[in-house]
């Protein structure tokens, strides 16, 4: 097994159970357990995994927001199979909002040139994004910008959502599960979301499948409030099942 094959096995295997050990994985992998601390200091530097002592640990399981431009890189495949799904939900001109996140800056990129959309977004790097696109109107929602995400937050913010309503609101997560609905580890953060998805119409989640299923400390919007999550073909089917059998439709990329 070469080693960008024994790290993505490692990668998903500490994902599944919560935690990895160099010494259980070395046994596993018959390699030594220094070729196991140079898997695991791989998967660290590109931002998937945090090291403890004798292992490792799933970011997603520490509740950790990377900056955007290390998380930009993860699971790029994927987010692009997403984002090109989710143009499929696009309105026939009219109002968008998009969220902050990864995913839905891929969306944006990604918007038809030969049609014209007001697009609502608090997120910096979208709004950079799509400031010079001639057939967008955009808006931008202000508020303090968190380093993290590079999106705006608080009061104003809210205020702003509250200001409108937009025919789709394509709205990103940190987390998705039947028993919690959208879940994001900051609360902040959560109560943007909450806004610009009761602003919407319709409410459209990208989520690839690392976030389905997952549970984080702050909650955004309840399933009830999402008509449809887009993800990508590698979700667990039951999972997928249960969030289907709650009303959302599941597009899988």
């Amino acid at each position: 097994m070469y080693a960008p094959e024994r790290q993505q096995a490692i990668l998903g295997h500490a994902r599944s159970v919560g935690r990895v050990d160099v010494n259980e994985l070395a046994e596993t992998y018959d390699v030594t357990p220094e070729t196991i601390r140079r898997d695991l200091n791989e998967l660290e530097r590109q931002g998937l995994v945090r090291r403890v002592h004798g292992g490792a640990i799933p970011v997603e399981r520490l509740g950790l927001e990377l900056p955007v431009a290390q998380r930009t890189g993860q699971n790029a495949e994927l987010k692009e199979r997403i984002a090109k799904a989710a143009l499929d939900q696009l309105p026939d001109g009219g109002s968008i909002i998009i969220d902050a996140g990864t995913t839905t800056a891929r969306l944006a990129e990604i918007l038809p040139a030969d049609r014209r959309f007001t697009v609502v977004t608090h997120a910096l790097p979208i709004a950079a994004m799509l400031a010079d696109r001639p057939q967008i109107t955009l808006l931008l929602v202000g508020g303090q910008v968190r380093q993290g995400t590079l999106a705006a937050v608080g009061s104003w913010a809210q205020t702003g959502y509250r200001g409108v309503l937009a025919d789709v609101a394509f709205a990103g997560t940190n987390a998705i599960s039947t028993a919690r609905g959208l879940t994001t580890p900051d609360l902040a953060e959560a109560a943007v979301k909450h806004a610009l998805i009761a602003s919407a119409r319709r409410t459209v989640v990208l989520a690839d499948h690392t976030k389905v299923g997952r549970d984080e400390f702050a909650h955004v919007a309840d399933l009830s409030e999402v008509d449809t999550l887009i993800t990508d073909s590698e979700v667990d089917a039951d999972m997928a099942q249960e969030i289907h059998d709650a009303g959302v439709e599941v597009v899988r990329a």
